[in-house]
C-alpha cells in the first residue's frame, strides 16, 4: 500500500491534504526517520519531536521561496523527507550520501548551512534584513531548541531583532533537553512558563470551553482559539521575549498538528519579530525516548532502536573521565567544565562525585573558557572538556582570557581528528592550527590510553599556563595501563623505533599506522624508524634536529589540517635552523572540507593509512636519490 509520504514530492504537495492525512503523514515520516536513522546511525530524538512542527511549517509556508531556517539541524531529518530527498534518505550520513545536517548545496529548501547551535536566529535575520532592503515578501522562519537558546549568540540576535523589528518568526522548540538536560536560569525559567499549575487548569477550563462551541460556527470557533491565547497570556506571560521587542505566542502543544497549523496561519501575516513557543517531546514515538533523553538524541550506526544495555567498547572518552574522577579524588582544587556535554565529554561521573566542583554550563562555550579563566585566576585547577569542533565557538576567549593571561587553563579536547558521518562540521580537524600560533600553550596528543592518563597528569601539574591535550573518537588502542600515574617532561617525544633511512614523525592517533608502515617498508629492505611526537608545542627541537642530520628523508603524520600544523611547525623549525639536508614530507588533512563518511573511508582519502604513509615514504626516498644523483653529475 503506497504510504502518503511517497506522493510528497515536495512541500506543495502538503497544501493538497487535509488534516486527517497530514496527521497519519506525521506517523509515516517517524516510521521513515526511525528506520533509516537505525540502520545509518543519526539524531534520532530531535527530529522525532519536531515532526509536527515541521509539517505544520511546510503546510503555512512556501519554502524555497519562504526561508525556514533549522537550529543545529538535528530537528531537520522530517524536512529532508518533505523537500525531494525521501528517495536519498536511505543514504543519510552515508559515503555520497545525504548529509545529517542541513547542507545548501544539497538543496534550494536548506536555507543555511547549521550544526553548531545558536546561528538560527542571528542568519534568520540576516535573511529578514535582506529581503525588505529588496522589497521582497518571503518570510523566515527560524526553529530553535531551547538548549540552542542558551547560546549567548541567540540573545545577540533576539536583541537586535526587537531593535531593528523585521519581519521574522521564531519557534522555540522547547523538549527540556539539547543532547543532555538542559541547565540553567533559562530552562527554569521555561519549565515554569509550561508546568504552572494555574496555566494547566486553565488550559483544561478553556479547552471545554472552546469544545462546547457548534462546529458550524467557525467565527466563534476562531474567538474561542483567540480568548484561549489572550487569557494564557494573561497567566504565562513571555515577558523576557517581549521585553526584548518579540510579540510572544504560546506555549502551544507542538504535537497538537491543528493548533500548531492554525497559529501559523494567525502569525503568517502579522509583522515584526514574533517568538512561538511550543512544547514538544524529544524522541517522540521511540520507545526509549521518555527514559533515555540522551540515548535517543542519537544512535551510532547499524543499531537496533529498541536494543538495550548495548555497551560499546571502552574508549579514549570514558578513560579520559574514569582519570579525571582519579585526579578529583587526589586533588580537591580539580574542577571539571562542560558545554552541554556531559555525557559526550565523559565527565558525567564527575559531576556525580563531586557535584561541587562540576559545571555545565549549558550550551555557552564562550562563558566555559572565561569561567575557567576566573577559577584559574584564584588558584583552582579548570579542566575544560570540549569537543574540539565546538571549542572553536570561543577562540577570542581562549586567546585573550586565558593565553593571553598565561593562566594554567586544562583544555581537553575529544574528537580530535576525523569524526566520521557526522561530516565537516564536526571533524576536530584545525585544533592545532588555531591553537599551536598562541603564545604560552603547550599542546599535546597521546598514541594510546595510558599516555593519556599520563598527559592528563601532566596537565594538571603544570602551572605555567594553558595546556590542551586532543584525542580521537572511538575506541582505545586496549594497551596495558600503568598503576601509577606520571609527569611526562615537556616538549619530549618518544623514540619507538630507530631507522637509518627515514624517520616517521608521528602525533596521536597516526603513531600506530606509521608503525604498520615502517614493518611493511622493513620488508622491502627500507629501514624506516618511528617517532611519537607527543608534543605539538614544544617541539623536541634536539631530536627533529638530530633526525634531520642523519636520514634522508623525515615524514610527519597527523590527523589535523596540514596548513598550520604540526608538519608545519616541523618546516618552521628546519628552516629556522638553516640548510637541512634531508627531505621533508608533511602529511595531514588536505586543504579543503571532509565530508561526511565512516572513518576509515576518509583517512584513506587524505592518504592517513599504513599503505599510504608507506608510498610517501618509498616516493621521498625516491625522489632524495635523484637529487644526489642529479646533484653529483652536475659536480662532475
Amino acid at each position: 500500500m503506497e504510504r502518503i509520504l511517497d506522493r510528497i514530492a515536495g512541500p506543495a504537495d502538503l497544501k493538497k491534504l487535509d488534516l486527517t492525512a497530514l496527521d497519519s503523514l506525521c506517523a509515516e515520516i517517524r516510521e521513515a526517520i526511525v528506520e533509516t536513522v537505525s540502520r545509518t546511525g543519526g539524531h534520532l530524538g530531535a527530529s522525532l519531536g519536531a515532526v509536527e512542527l515541521t509539517v505544520a511549517i511546510h503546510r503555512v509556508y512556501d519554502s524555497p521561496k519562504d526561508r525556514i531556517v533549522w537550529d543545529v539541524g538535528h530537528q531537520a531529518y522530517g524536512h529532508k523527507l518533505l523537500t525531494g530527498r525521501l528517495s536519498r534518505f536511505g543514504t543519510l550520513r552515508q559515503y555520497g550520501g545525504i548529509s545529517g545536517f542541513p547542507v545548501r548545496k544539497e538543496s534550494d529548501h536548506d536555507a543555511f548551512g547549521v550544526a553548531h547551535a545558536g546561528t538560527s536566529i542571528s542568519a534568520g535575520l540576516g535573511m529578514a534584513t535582506a529581503f525588505a532592503a529588496k522589497g521582497s515578501d518571503a518570510k523566515v522562519v527560524c526553529v530553535i531548541g531551547d538548549g540552542g537558546l542558551t547560546c549567548g549568540m541567540a540573545f545577540e540576535a533576539l536583541n537586535q531583532a526587537g531593535h531593528l523589528k523585521q519581519d521574522l518568526v521564531v519557534i522555540l522548540n522547547d523538549n527540556e533537553w539539547s543532547i543532555s538536560k538542559n541547565v540553567g536560569a533559562l530552562s527554569t525559567y521555561l519549565t515554569r512558563l509550561t508546568s504552572a499549575p494555574l496555566y494547566r487548569k486553565l488550559e483544561e477550563d478553556i479547552n471545554e470551553l472552546v469544545g462546547r462551541i457548534p462546529k458550524a460556527g467557525t467565527k466563534a470557533q476562531e474567538m474561542g482559539h483567540r480568548i484561549k491565547e489572550s487569557l494564557k497570556s494573561l497567566v504565562v506571560p513571555g515577558v523576557m521575549f517581549e521585553e526584548l521587542g518579540f510579540k510572544y505566542y504560546g506555549p502551544i502543544d507542538g504535537h497538537d498538528l491543528s493548533e500548531v497549523i492554525s497559529t501559523l496561519e494567525q502569525l503568517k501575516g502579522q509583522r515584526g519579530p514574533i517568538l512561538l513557543h511550543a512544547v514538544t517531546e524529544k524522541g517522540k514515538g521511540y520507545p526509549s525516548a521518555p527514559t533515555s533523553k540522551t540515548r535517543s538524541h542519537g544512535l551510532p550506526p547499524k543499531t537496533d532502536p529498541l536494543a538495550k544495555g548495548v555497551k560499546p567498547a571502552k574508549g579514549y572518552t570514558e578513560i579520559f573521565g574514569e582519570v579525571l574522577i582519579e585526579m578529583g579524588a587526589r586533588d580537591p582544587k580539580v574542577v571539571a567544565i562542560t558545554a552541554a556535554m556531559p555525557d559526550g565529554t565523559g565527565t558525567t561521573e564527575f559531576g556525580e562525585r563531586f557535584p561541587d566542583r562540576f559545571f555545565d554550563v549549558g550550551i555557552a562555550e564562550q562563558h566555559a573558557v572565561t569561567f575557567a579563566a576566573g577559577l584559574a585566576c584564584e588558584g583552582m585547577k579548570p579542566v575544560v572538556a570540549i569537543y574540539s569542533t565546538f571549542l572553536q565557538r570561543a577562540y577570542d576567549q581562549v586567546v585573550h582570557d586565558v593565553a593571553l593571561q598565561s593562566l594554567p587553563v586544562t583544555f581537553v579536547l575529544d574528537r580530535g581528528g576525523l569524526v566520521g558521518d557526522d561530516g565537516p562540521t564536526h571533524h576536530g580537524v584545525f585544533d592545532l592550527a588555531y591553537l599551536r600560533c598562541l603564545p604560552n600553550f603547550v599542546i599535546m596528543s597521546p598514541k594510546d590510553e595510558n599516555e593519556l592518563r599520563h598527559m592528563v597528569y601532566t596537565q594538571l601539574q603544570y602551572r605555567e599556563g594553558p595546556t590542551a591535550l586532543r584525542y580521537p573518537r572511538g575506541s582505545a588502542e586496549g594497551v596495558e595501563i600503568d598503576a601509577q600515574l606520571r609527569e611526562i617532561p615537556i616538549g619530549e617525544a618518544e623514540m619507538i623505533r630507530e631507522g637509518r633511512d627515514a624517520m616517521i614523525v608521528a602525533l596521536g592517533s597516526m603513531v600506530g599506522p606509521s608503525l604498520e608502515a615502517a614493518k611493511r617498508l622493513e620488508t622491502e629492505g627500507i629501514s624506516c624508524g618511528v617517532v611519537n611526537a607527543r608534543f605539538v608545542k614544544p617541539l623536541d627541537e634536539e631530536l627533529l634536529l638530530d633526525l634531520a642530520s642523519r636520514v634522508d628523508v623525515v615524514v610527519t603524520v597527523e590527523e589535523a589540517q596540514r596548513a598550520g600544523g604540526f608538519g608545519s611547525a616541523v618546516a618552521e623549525l628546519y628552516q629556522d635552523h638553516g640548510a637541512i639536508s634531508c627531505r621533508l614530507v608533511s602529511i595531514g588533512i588536505p586543504d579543503h572540507f571532509v565530508e561526511h563518511a565512516k572513518p576509515g573511508v576518509q583517512r584513506a582519502n587524505a592518504g592517513l593509512t599504513a599503505d599510504s604513509i608507506a608510498d610517501r615514504v618509498r616516493t621521498a626516498l625516491a625522489e632524495s636519490v635523484e637529487v644526489r644523483s642529479t646533484a653529483s653529475r652536475r659536480a662532475v
